[in-house]
């Protein structure tokens, strides 16, 4: 019989709608639920494409016994933390608070006000390696409420103050231009030089931070920018060639449990992906202006838009969250990965050279005599072999894939899909970013105050509000097609989404909250400068309205800018891994090649195509180049004698007006 999920629209609450434990929702009703029957929450937390999560419900969610316990002695909550990043973000803090660490399945017990008490990540069903079993932690969690509850809530009380103590934001700082080289040198001082990248393991793409290094090695081509593009190209290529990418179907996963990239948590998530496509895309332009090898960088951004349109875009056009890391393997099985390994001979009956290639040897890297797929560079791989080759798997059971869509991850797919359409002269890339934009917006923007719900599913909102990470992308991505565009109604809507983080999630240091004024009050509000695995709602909203001040040449964007910039310049000096895109911003801001406005006009005339693509190509990173008549850089610009014509402006300053290509390239190089 089915629980109270049944409806829910998150597909991962679907997930657990036939447990025996009686979950709720998150919201009022579970709340005033929980005070009215005095019984502690019971939290969980997880998402779609989570291994653990599966595991924890396969091992206690799904048996009767311990879900008669948990019915019993508490209030049992399940959340989407996809949906409710908020609700994820601050029993997070919790978690790692009272443990020390965190991750998912997150286990959090709650007084019937929502203060935490006690919490973990996954607890298995017999006592493991120093774990106590879930249903040990259940009994115990019961027994402190019933029999010392004021000391639980007195406890609880001292946990949320000293949370909110340490959720106060570092105060705002200002970057100079040496304080951009220091910042290099000290990513410098933690990347690995055997495997290139950040951190053991796990390891995880440090998107943002190479988008950093590849903005500061196009500034000039001193040590400093040589150190920034040796650190962010061969961390790319090791990505690319590594199990983290799937080396068939395109698109990587969640991270590396190892830290040489080799064997991946088989998930990919949607945020990862959109994030990734611009630094490929970006790659591959600095590679070709050093006068290196692209290729690899181009074939990656290809077979990842492919995967985009093949698999993840929503019969409404917009994308969805994530594939799982399990599926059936062929024994009907459901096991981690076992869509994507491969034995040596099952490579090998497609075409005899495929083994070496990917790397598939005598010694297996992953379980039952089978390996994770990583490229050879040397060994060439044809497309009609790849393709024959994902033939193959595609027989196998596909993983489940969580069709929910979010604002915010849509975002990002969006404005990288929109620079890669330009760069690569693929108008049906752009043609897929217009249409997820219009499918998010239209479903997700309230028609009255145009604020944007988080998530749907199969067409219907859920009621998960908008974060600040949600208006912030979508701005973002707004923006990028605007330019891609030359359309001014994505412009409005960039404009609009920035000022309802103006009005809703504004903080007084002229950052930004995480969660809008009038949004759930839960024990704090959160806010998070830091980037992890994506941008911060701050850093987005920076990138967002910095893209927008160029496009309108508006002083009240450029102003708006900068005060988010200078909330995070004390973090780009204590630690530039969790600050990359605001790092970013300052080195397009102040260093010697900084970004450029760039308008076009007399398109009509048929000869601007060479200018447009040079212009998208070699434009300093940060750049916006443009040639919609709507966009108001390019109002009052005239073409000269009846040509295609280039202004290439900084900061509202312009240079005289070029037609030809050598004289764009010499302006954008400045």
């Amino acid at each position: 019989m089915a629980n109270r999920l049944a409806n829910a629209t998150s597909p991962y609450l679907r997930q657990h709608a036939d447990n025996p434990v009686d979950w709720r929702e998150w919201g009022p009703e579970a709340l005033a639920e929980a005070r009215e029957r005095d019984l502690p929450i019971f939290l969980s937390i997880g998402y779609a494409a989570c291994h653990w999560c599966h595991v924890m419900a396969r091992e206690s969610f799904s048996d009767s016994e311990v879900a008669e316990l948990v019915n019993t002695t508490c209030i049992p909550i399940k959340v989407d933390r996809e949906e409710r990043p908020d609700l994820d973000a601050v029993y997070m803090a919790a978690t790692i608070g009272l443990t020390g660490q965190g991750g998912w399945p997150m286990s959090v017990w709650l007084t019937p006000e929502g203060t935490p008490f006690h919490a973990g990540t996954y607890l298995p069903p017999e006592p493991r390696h120093g774990l106590p079993s879930f249903s040990q932690v259940v009994a115990a969690a019961a027994e402190a409420w019933r029999d010392r509850r004021e000391e639980v809530r007195t406890g609880a009380a001292s946990i949320a103050a000293e949370l909110a103590r340490r959720a106060d934001a570092p105060p705002p700082g200002t970057i100079a231009s040496d304080d951009i080289d220091a910042a290099v040198l000290r990513l410098a001082a933690d990347y690995d030089e055997d495997n290139p990248g950040f951190g053991g393991a796990p390891k995880f793409p440090p998107t943002m931070v190479l988008d950093a290094l590849l903005a500061r090695a196009a500034q000039d081509d001193g040590a400093v920018a040589d150190r920034a593009w040796t650190m962010a190209r061969d961390t790319c290529l090791a990505m690319a060639n590594g199990g983290i990418h799937d080396q068939l179907g395109g698109g990587f996963a969640r991270y590396s449990t190892d830290r040489a990239w080799v064997v991946p948590h088989f998930e990919k998530m949607l945020y990862d992906n959109g994030l990734l496509l611009s630094t490929y895309t970006r790659a591959g332009l600095e590679a070709q202006r050093r006068g290196e090898d692209s290729s690899r960088f181009t074939e990656v951004v290809d077979h990842l838009v492919d995967w985009l349109a093949g698999e993840m875009t929503t019969p409404q056009g917009a994308f969805a969250s994530s594939l799982d890391a399990d599926s059936d393997d062929e024994h009907g099985h459901h096991a981690e990965g076992a869509h994507y390994v491969w034995t040596p001979e099952q490579l090998a009956a497609i075409d005899p050279d495929l083994p070496a290639a990917f790397r598939v040897g005598d010694a297996p890297s992953f379980e039952h005599g089978t390996s994770v797929l990583q490229r050879d560079p040397a060994i060439p791989v044809t497309e009609d072999v790849r393709r024959r080759a994902l033939a193959v798997r595609n027989r196998r059971p596909r993983p489940a894939r969580d069709d929910k869509v979010v604002a915010a991850w849509n975002g990002w797919a969006i404005a990288s899909l929109a620079e890669a359409a330009m760069v690569h002269d693929r108008p049906a890339w752009l043609e897929l970013a217009t249409r997820a934009a219009i499918a998010v917006l239209d479903l997700h923007a309230d028609q009255g105050s145009g604020r944007l719900a988080r998530t749907s599913c199969d067409g219907t909102v859920s009621a998960a509000p908008g974060t600040a990470e949600d208006h912030a992308a979508m701005a973002h991505g707004c923006a990028v097609l605007a330019a891609a565009t030359g359309e001014a109604l994505w412009l409005d809507r960039a404009i609009g989404l920035l000022r309802q983080l103006d009005d809703h999630f504004a903080a007084e240091d002229g950052g930004l909250h995480d969660t809008a004024d009038d949004a759930e009050a839960l024990y704090l509000r959160p806010r998070e400068l830091a980037e992890n695995a994506t941008p911060s709602a701050t850093s987005a909203a920076l990138r967002a309205a910095r893209t927008v001040a160029r496009l309108t040449g508006e002083g009240h964007w450029y102003d708006r800018a900068d005060r988010l910039a200078h909330t995070m310049g004390a973090l780009i000096e204590q630690a530039p891994r969790a600050a990359g895109w605001a790092l970013h911003d300052a080195i397009t801001e102040l260093g010697a090649r900084p970004a450029a406005e760039v308008a076009i006009v007399g398109a009509a005339n048929g000869d601007a195509d060479e200018l447009v693509a040079t212009a998208w190509r070699e434009s300093p990173p940060g750049s916006v180049v443009t040639t919609g008549a709507g966009i108001p850089i390019l109002q009052r610009r005239t073409a000269l004698d009846g040509k295609a014509t280039a202004y290439v402006c900084r900061r509202q300053v312009c240079r005289l007006p070029v037609t030809d290509l050598a004289a764009l390239r010499n302006e954008l190089v400045r």
